[in-house]
């Protein structure tokens, strides 16, 4: 073995722990959250009889005798009250009304003394097409309906994709609210890194390692820690408030919590050293030769710094606002604990689809969305980045 083969396979070894690690803790659970988003085999696992007759039924006549039949074979066989439970959610989201008809159903089959015929004979709603339709289109492993429901869409009885209904469409608006609120941060932390980052970078000594760590004192934090510590300051009675009205600012608490106001002060605070640190490792590398140059050439210092500073520090800029934006769509914490009803983001719809009702599907599509969301700002600021060495 050469010596180049075996620099390669230590270099190999020592990697694997890293590469290790990148698999399980973030290619395995994204690969989790996709798949989950595009899984549906609640309805195939419990109805394996049904699966084999209703693929030759043409979706508009009435249900025949063997569709039938295996139906209440397969409902028989079903002993495992959670899985059932589970379809009958699946069923009763793409069909109103199947939640009472099944425990109708099952009720009657579980009685031996009085078996049924049919399932017409237990109820009339089983002539309808409609419920075998949906039985029919659940039955596939794979499905489009939790990514489709993840941005208001569906699909109606012919299978054509439209929008929900308005009492269903509430997907849409959180996420437009989402990237709003995501926006409406990135800029107040552009406002205050910029200047900041500016000054800094023109300090030197213990100044300048004053200020940067004013800046990188929040990251060691806890991020709770420094939500709650917004909520005291931001009540009514809380500090910012009495310290207005002690200077005579004003003659009532302003509304600074439970609202919109006060997750974009919480979150600009927490996200603001990933705009300021971004913007000052740019500017330490512009020559501070430039902008007395451009004084000395006759430059008015707005112009100077339109013309010259500006230019040369918006890679830095378009880095710290890419940083917070990406962090600020995936918020849980500071809105659930700061805003109101109204203020909540997807991540928090997120966590009600996981925790609250189960719906693994549903939260991983919204994951999806926001993934997508992610990479194609990514692309998009790695496109720019690519292009400014081209212009230059």
């Amino acid at each position: 073995m050469s010596a180049a083969s075996s620099r390669t396979g230590r270099s190999i070894l020592l990697l694997t722990p890293l590469l290790l690690f990148v698999v399980a803790f973030f290619v395995w659970p994204l690969f989790s959250m996709m798949s989950q988003s595009v899984s549906d085999t609640a309805v195939l696992r419990l109805l394996p009889r049904s699966a084999e007759v209703l693929p030759g039924w043409d979706r508009k006549s009435p249900p025949t005798v063997p569709m039938q039949a295996a139906l209440m074979e397969d409902l028989k066989a079903v002993d495992d009250d959670q899985a059932l439970g589970d379809m009958v959610r699946r069923l009763n989201s793409a069909r109103s009304g199947f939640r009472t008809l099944m425990s109708k159903t099952t009720s009657a089959l579980a009685d031996s003394a009085n078996p049924p015929a049919d399932l017409v004979s237990i109820d009339k709603r089983w002539e309808k097409p409609e419920f075998w339709l949906a039985i029919a289109d659940a039955l596939s492993p794979l499905t489009d309906r939790n990514l489709l429901a993840a941005v208001d869409l569906g699909r109606n009885a012919t299978g054509e994709i439209e929008h929900l209904p308005a009492d269903q469409s509430v997907n849409r608006v959180i996420l437009i609210r989402t990237f709003w609120i995501a926006a409406l941060v990135t800029c107040a932390c552009v406002c205050i890194g910029f200047p900041y980052a500016i000054i800094a970078a023109s300090l030197t000594g213990w100044k300048r390692d004053l200020m940067l760590g004013a800046v990188l004192l929040p990251l060691w934090t806890s991020l709770l820690v420094r939500t709650a510590a917004w909520f005291i300051l931001l009540q009514e009675k809380g500090l910012i408030n009495d310290l207005l009205q002690m200077l005579g600012l004003i003659n009532s608490p302003l509304p600074l919590i439970f609202n919109r106001t006060g997750v974009i002060i919480a979150m600009t605070h927490v996200l603001l050293p990933f705009m300021v640190l971004p913007i000052y490792s740019v500017l330490i590398t512009i020559p501070k030769n430039l902008m007395p140059a451009a004084a000395s050439l006759g430059a008015h210092p707005l112009r100077a710094f339109l013309r010259v500073l500006l230019p040369l520090s918006l890679r830095g800029v378009a880095s710290g606002s890419l940083l917070v934006f990406i962090s600020a769509i995936g918020y849980y914490i500071t809105p659930a604990l700061i805003g109101g009803p109204g203020d909540q983001m997807i991540s928090s719809i997120i966590a009600f689809y996981a925790t609250g009702s189960a719906n693994w599907g549903m939260a991983g599509a919204l994951g999806v969305v926001l993934l997508v969301a992610t990479l194609l700002l990514y692309s998009v600021y790695a496109r720019l980045s690519a292009e400014e060495p081209e212009r230059r």
